[in-house]
């Protein structure tokens, strides 16, 4: 591989000629790199340097821009209103359940409020406590409860609080009893991986550098070792490349050492990337008293083990899709573990294992054909499997937080059904709504209807697209439509409500495509979206997009496109691929530069996904996934808008940043080309308030550029044709 890079000359370049939009100044730097005897231009790099001030003063320009055209659509802030009205109505949700030595610890949101506080139930049906209000944390600030981790006695709890989307957390101890906070913290931190058995020390992520924006952020990372009382200054690196370099831990590789609860008696070393097979170590936890341990191999990347591990007496099981496309649970020695001669306990079928859960004396199984769940019992002490019959349809997922009964707890929802949980008595089969259920009605959500259709590829493969409208919709090409796709990591975009899909009730359609890249139809339909093969994801929505067109639910001149993080590759390649086929999209803190992505804090790590420049094959396939590079001068481009949190550890705002910047200077078409920066966010926030304005912001530039008549300004530049 040979790289050069010549800086050769600034130019200052302004909108092209005749644009309507006043656009920042954005100069060009002539960047070019060589990989593989392949020339790659790159005049948009000076924007990737976020400190500096010329970059954020560009940026800051660019976000008043689109701000103050935004602020024109009448229908934004109706939607926010909306949305807020919304979900003052919805019962409280809850997150990261647990259960403790008698004690119940959930995050719980009441309908209505920005963020969630912590609350605990002696026993699942005491009265429930509020344990903290992380609203009382920092004065002025609004501060999440990121990760929860309580200890086994139930008696202290480590939190990580952060702030404005940030992912990395300030580790807290609280104790329970006193509703105190100790006084040591640490921070940056991705959280507490678990507690050991004196209920005194827990294991917790930690890295080399503290500055989160620095590029080395995410590598070299360990699980140290905290007692409780100390300073964490003093605390011992426990499982990292530094302390155990025999084991091969690369720098971009992620050591994270814990102890199952449920099995205490082993140490468990997981070494993770993005890449979904495991690789995995373990050791007797009385290890723990020595300086040195000694780690053995549970399973290696070889052995194709995915989606969850789990163990019971002298077994491990895990899910596998070694000659099981759709997946297939397997069991092995814990003490001689054999991937390649394990024991099948429950054999693939036509739909996927999505994961596996434990409880006391079943493992209890969740699948999905990509629309409709169900799940399985497994009984441990027999191996015999009984389906169980559940008491509703749609996405279903299962969690036993009290390893020590068969009391598990069952969530279901679809696209127009809001979620309900279950109490589950694994024993019995038997379901009762949740002490964490309540019932919604949401006025005007029973005019909504789902349909499930397959649609024919490029080549001829079926691609599944989910269709969200109104009873009676006409089906004359005429209604605006957002169709939102990902495609990658295996991760399926299963049905699931949100009261954002409100924007359908205004006769809106909105379609969800699951493109190659998940796993709606298995490994393989993942293997399809992956590296060299990724041209499929975006070339399936693009099928998806003619398919609605061909039926009438809308057609080019009132469809939208989005994708947020890994689906950037998709929205950005689509829209350069067939400019013709939208009028507008989002580029959600999207991933637009694959050439560049891997020079992330967040990129290395994500190599196994997306692949290198470093090796010639993937440095082609990383190129044709690139937006960015696919611009083209003189194209008449759909409108576009880029969305970029300021304080995003996964997508650094520079990718779709270099998008827009290579749109507004390429582009013919007179559509507006927007930057949008959240400086109060991340890759994500679970501030509602901003939450719900991001995206009824980006709702709303969609359905004014496709024509929607609540979302047209009276003054706001060009209008819509």
């Amino acid at each position: 591989m040979k790289r050069s890079i010549f800086l050769l000359l600034s130019v200052l370049v302004c909108a092209p000629c005749g644009a309507e939009w006043p656009y920042p100044t954005t100069k060009t730097v002539e960047v070019e790199e060589t990989y593989f005897g392949k020339s790659y231009k790159d005049p948009y790099r000076w924007l990737e340097d976020m400190k500096d001030k010329e970059v954020e003063t560009w940026f800051k320009a660019q976000t008043e821009l689109t701000d103050g055209l935004l602020a024109k659509i009448p229908g934004r802030d109706a939607l926010v209103e909306e949305w807020m009205a919304l979900d003052k109505l919805k019962p409280a949700t809850y997150s990261a359940i647990s259960y403790e030595n008698g004690r119940v610890f959930y995050k719980k949101t009441l309908g209505g409020e920005n963020v969630g506080k912590l609350y605990f139930r002696e026993r699942w049906n005491g009265a429930e406590k509020l344990l903290f209000d992380p609203g009382t944390y920092k004065t002025g600030v609004v501060t999440t409860i990121e990760s929860i981790a309580p200890s086994w006695d139930g008696k202290h709890v480590v939190l990580g609080f952060s702030s404005q989307g940030a992912e990395y957390s300030e580790l807290r101890i609280l104790n329970v009893d006193r509703g105190t906070m100790l006084p040591e913290s640490v921070y940056p931190s991705y959280g507490a991986a678990g507690w050991a058995k004196d209920n005194n020390t827990f294991f917790y992520d930690a890295g080399k550098v503290t500055d989160v924006k620095n590029p080395e952020i995410e590598l070299n990372r360990k699980t140290r070792l905290h007692r409780r009382g100390t300073d964490f200054a003093t605390d011992i690196e426990f499982f990292s490349n530094e302390s155990y370099p025999e084991l091969g831990i690369a720098s971009k590789e992620f050591p994270i050492a814990s102890i199952d609860e449920s099995y205490p008696d082993y140490l468990i070393g997981l070494v993770a990337t993005v890449q979904n097979e495991l690789r995995m170590f373990y050791a007797p936890t009385s290890e723990m008293k020595g300086r040195k341990i000694k780690w053995n191999a549970l399973c290696q990347a070889s052995d194709n083990l995915v989606r969850g591990i789990a163990f019971n007496g002298n077994y491990v099981y895990a899910i596998t899709h070694a000659d099981a496309p759709q997946y297939k649970v397997v069991r092995t020695s814990v003490k001689h573990p054999d991937w390649a001669h394990a024991e099948t306990a429950i054999p693939e079928a036509k739909d996927s294992v999505q994961s596996i859960t434990k409880s006391k004396h079943y493992l209890l199984v969740a699948y999905s054909n990509g629309v409709l769940g169900r799940l399985v019992k497994y009984d441990l002490a027999t191996g015999k499997t009984e389906e169980i019959k559940l008491p509703g349809s749609g996405t279903v997922a299962c969690s036993c937080p009290d390893w020590k009964t068969d009391r598990c707890l069952v969530y279901i929802t679809s696209w127009t059904a809001p979620v309900t949980i279950y109490d589950f008595d694994a024993q019995k089969g038997t379901f009762a709504k949740s002490i964490f259920n309540t019932d919604v009605s949401y006025p005007g959500f029973d005019e909504l209807v789902s349909e499930e259709v397959e649609v024919p590829g490029h080549d001829g493969t079926m691609i599944p697209l989910s269709i969200v409208h109104k009873k009676g919709l006409t089906l004359d090409g005429s209604n605006s439509c957002i169709l939102e796709g990902y495609g990658a990591y295996g991760i399926s975009l299963s049905p699931q409500f949100s009261i954002r899909y409100s924007v359908a009730k205004r006769g809106g359609v909105l379609a969800f495509a699951h493109p190659r890249g998940g796993s709606e139809k298995g490994e393989a339909w993942y293997k399809a979206g992956y590296k060299t093969t990724k041209p499929n994801t975006w070339k399936d929505f693009i099928s998806c997009a003619e398919y609605l067109v061909k039926k009438g639910y809308t057609s080019p001149a009132k469809l939208a496109g989005t994708g947020t993080s890994a689906g950037g590759i998709l929205i950005s390649r689509a829209i350069t691929d067939r400019p013709d086929l939208f009028k507008a999209a989002i580029c959600n803190v999207g991933c637009a530069n694959t050439m560049r992505m891997e020079f992330t804090p967040n990129g290395p790590v994500n190599t196994p996904e997306f692949g290198t420049v470093k090796d010639e094959v993937e440095c082609k396939a990383l190129y044709e996934m690139d937006g960015v590079a696919h611009v083209q001068r003189g194209v008449k481009y759909p409108a576009v808008m880029g969305v970029g949190g300021w304080n995003d550890p996964r997508v650094t705002a520079w990718e779709p940043g270099k998008f827009v910047a290579a749109m507004q200077a390429a582009t013919a078409s007179g559509n507006p080309v927007l930057m949008k920066v959240n400086y109060d966010n991340g890759h994500f926030t679970e501030e509602k308030i901003v939450t719900f304005r991001n995206f009824a912001g980006q709702s709303s530039f969609l359905l004014w550029q496709t024509g929607h008549k609540d979302f047209q300004p009276k003054e706001a530049g060009k209008p819509v044709d």
